[in-house]
């Protein structure tokens, strides 16, 4: 039925064109302005991003200008680096963009300016796309900084006319070219920056990031494949009709999981996970009296359910109860500068992770600072303790950035241009003792 009235209805705007081909002509002229008012816009968006690399490469040589001013290399880090530092965390925090990303525009920017002057003018003509750009810079780095310009005028053509994937396609392989070392060579070194990482999605869920040589990783799906044929082969022949549910993709998840969770290691030995994971459990609605969610630390609120089948039956996991009356020691004053275990356990569930503007580094490979430093009769007290990973607890020492504890757990930086931040921590925790 949808289908007769879908060739009723072009049949309609056929005859209605026909009839008046001088509105269908206006119309076609009108749809034409507007492709051509977004092509524009496109060019202009190409344009600004020129302009905004243009900008932060100026930001990071006056940010250079401004450490070399000053008289404090007995900070530890010389001139270069605490430019480069500040610059990368200003920038995060203004633009509230995670600092890898801020590196990362920063890197790009300085390498556009002083290495591709061709890109640069292509892009600020609106010629190629930010995306067209981004290749470009990948792979010019690839090759030896003597043949970056010739890379560029090789590639740069095809930029123009090819669409990001395609480019990217194309510049690969004149990379490839161009290289003077064999792609065993950089495979070598390019193996050593494999790594493995979790990040949270909605729902419950999450997504595991692995980065591995391609022949390990098409190994693995390989496997994952085929378990997972075997097994729909094994319930198609052995199992009940219709139990038998989860599509393949489901089943290869549900294997990856098993594998990893429960499988064993060559040599025999228990592979099994158990990692040691806060699960803080509101008092309240284990209560019945309210519906506040928990909360799994390194991943946010999950469902109530879950959270206690996790406290009561797996070993690595502590379930902490929020509640007014929490009885944990929140200072030892000028007493001790070690921070004790249960303070360690109270901070870790206020900050959730590392308490610098933008960062989530979680608390639990973070490191307690004292927020006015021990040497200048800062106390070993909830007040006066944060989470910072180690990167910006060396900015806090190093840089000119600096940082105080507001009421109820917020940190407030101030950059070394003036600018204030500030963060908010994870629980909000009530000291279990008046005064505190």
């Amino acid at each position: 039925m949808r289908f007769e009235a879908a060739t009723e209805s072009s049949a309609v705007y056929a005859g209605a064109a026909a009839a008046s081909p001088s509105l269908y002509g206006s119309m076609a002229d009108t749809l034409g302005g507007l492709i051509d008012g977004i092509a524009q816009l496109d060019r202009m968006q190409a344009s600004l991003a020129a302009h905004k690399a243009e900008l932060v490469d100026q930001a990071r040589q006056w940010a250079e200008l401004m450490e070399l001013a000053k008289d404090d290399a007995d900070r530890g880090w010389n001139a270069g680096v605490r430019a480069r530092r500040t610059v990368v965390t200003e920038l995060a925090c203004a633009l509230r963009i995670p600092e890898r990303t801020a590196e990362t525009l920063v890197a790009d920017s300085q390498s556009l300016m002083a290495d591709l002057p061709g890109t640069f003018t292509a892009l600020g003509a609106g010629e190629i796309s930010w995306r067209h750009t981004r290749s470009v810079i990948d792979h010019a780095r690839a090759v030896p900084a003597e043949s970056q310009s010739a890379f560029e005028e090789a590639v740069l053509p095809f930029a123009k006319k090819l669409t990001g994937a395609q480019f990217d396609r194309r510049a690969r392989v004149v990379r490839e070219r161009m290289h003077p070392e064999s792609v065993e060579e950089r495979y070598e070194r390019a193996v050593d920056d494999r790594f493995v990482e979790m990040q949270p999605d909605r729902d419950g869920m999450g997504w595991l990031t692995v980065c591995l040589p391609a022949v390990v990783l098409q190994g693995i799906c390989n496997r994952l494949t085929d378990m997972a044929a075997e097994q729909q082969r094994f319930e198609q022949q052995h199992g009940e009709a219709g139990t038998e549910r989860r599509t393949q993709t489901q089943m290869k998840a549900d294997l990856f999981a098993e594998l990893l969770l429960d499988g064993v290691l060559k040599s025999g030995r228990d592979a099994g996970i158990r990692p040691r994971v806060l699960v803080t459990v509101p008092v309240l609605t284990l209560l019945d009296r309210s519906d506040e969610p928990a909360v799994l630390e390194g991943y946010g609120p999950i469902d109530i359910e879950t959270a206690l089948e996790l406290a009561a039956a797996a070993p690595g996991f502590t379930r902490i109860l929020t509640h007014p009356e929490t009885g944990a020691v929140l200072s030892v004053g000028r007493d001790r500068y070690v921070v004790p275990s249960d303070l360690r356990t109270w901070l870790r569930v206020r900050d959730g992770t590392c308490r610098f503007p933008g960062c989530s580094r979680a608390a639990r490979i973070c490191e307690i600072d004292h927020t006015q430093d021990w040497q200048h009769a800062g106390e070993t007290a909830h007040y006066n303790l944060a989470h910072l990973c180690p990167a910006h607890h060396r900015l806090k020492h190093m840089t000119s950035w600096s940082v105080r504890q507001l009421e109820g757990g917020v940190v407030e930086w101030t950059s070394p241009t003036g600018k204030v931040y500030v963060t908010e921590p994870e629980v909000q925790m009530r000291p279990a003792l008046a005064g505190e």
